[in-house]
């Protein structure tokens, strides 16, 4: 069993930054990746960044690339979304969550991961 836990969520002003953690603990087993999902108020739960724990590589959605980092601490058990500049449309409940992924393609699909947190909140005001 694997367990996520999230952290740094709060409410910041439009342009501001932040940086969101999540700790896995527990049995890794065959997770090879590991990515942060969001959910905003009455819309679906979309994809924002993942990243590969073997070599390391990120990925992120198209719009998003120049705004979001994806990292992982060295021990590859902590992964880090850091927001560059946020947006009110970024105010949603952000989920880390850990996967064996097939292909670099899978990543968006939230159904492919295993494990999931609990959540934490951004809100960014205008």
């Amino acid at each position: 069993q694997l367990r996520l836990m999230e952290s740094g969520g709060g409410a910041v002003q439009t342009g501001g930054s932040l940086r969101i953690s999540c700790v896995a603990s527990g049995d890794m087993g065959t997770i090879n990746a590991m990515a942060w999902f969001r959910q905003g108020p009455g819309k679906e739960r979309e994809g924002v960044a993942a990243i590969f724990l073997g070599a390391g590589t990120p990925l992120y959605t198209e719009s998003d690339a120049h705004r979001f980092i994806i990292s992982l601490n060295d021990a590859k058990t902590t992964v880090y979304l850091q927001f560059l500049e946020l947006k009110p449309e970024d105010t949603a409940m952000y989920y880390c969550a850990a996967g064996t992924l097939s292909s670099y393609r899978s990543w968006p699909i939230p159904t492919n991961y295993d494990y999931y947190g609990q959540g934490t909140q951004v809100t960014v005001s205008s």
